[in-house]
């Protein structure tokens, strides 16, 4: 069972998401919080698996949030949920850690599959947040360094990341097992030095480790 904390100021928007995950038979609301300044003592109280994190909340505002999250419980995913397009918010919402970046105009759907790949250690950004992650990045100075140790294998399966797919469909798509795809991803973030898959799409974007089209 995967346990959620909804991180929301807006009442109707938590009952809403709350009424379509408590259609889910493997995800639970285990707790809300109304500001920033809630989060961390409704974290420790509940222990969540993942919290579903709006941005702008009253208090600290929902990246700040997601920092101390990350520092405190290391193994508690944070989903961002927003309205907000700005590419500065989405690349500070990742250098806080969070797992994933989505916007409040996606489906249902989208945000319940969301929560389950986040949970399963994946990463999840909105598509129309990609684009403009990599847009950012290319407008921005020259890469740190055009060196990098990656095997071929490894930027493979580096640039699956950045596309947004889940170990399985990596998998699926480089005809590999489950397991060996983890693997790689672990060697990944101690090559890069990152500690989550949204870390490692920001270092392979400015680095440019990956081709792009």
């Amino acid at each position: 069972m995967i346990q959620v904390l909804l991180v929301d100021d807006h009442t109707v928007l938590r009952d809403g998401i709350r009424s379509i995950l408590d259609l889910e038979s493997d995800i639970q609301v285990v707790g809300e919080a109304v500001s920033g300044d809630e989060v961390l003592k409704k974290v420790e109280e509940y222990r969540p698996d993942c919290i579903l994190m709006d941005i702008n909340l009253p208090g600290k505002n929902g990246i700040e949030v997601t920092s101390l999250v990350k520092s405190q419980f290391p193994n508690c995913r944070v989903l961002v949920l927003t309205m907000f397009e700005d590419d500065e918010y989405l690349m500070e919402a990742l250098r806080a850690a969070a797992d994933g970046y989505l916007l409040k105009d996606s489906s249902s759907e989208q945000v319940v599959a969301a929560i389950r790949m986040v949970s399963q250690g994946d990463s999840v950004i909105h598509p129309r947040m990609t684009k403009k992650l990599i847009t950012y990045h290319h407008q921005q100075t020259k890469p740190e360094s055009n060196e990098n140790t990656l095997t071929e294998r490894e930027k493979d399966i580096l640039f699956e990341l950045v596309k947004g797919l889940s170990n399985k469909e990596i998998a699926e798509a480089l005809f590999i097992s489950d397991k060996t795809v983890k693997i790689h991803i672990n060697k990944i973030f101690k090559k890069l030095n990152v500690k989550s898959r949204s870390q490692a799409v920001i270092y392979a974007v400015r680095n440019q480790l990956v081709p792009f089209s």
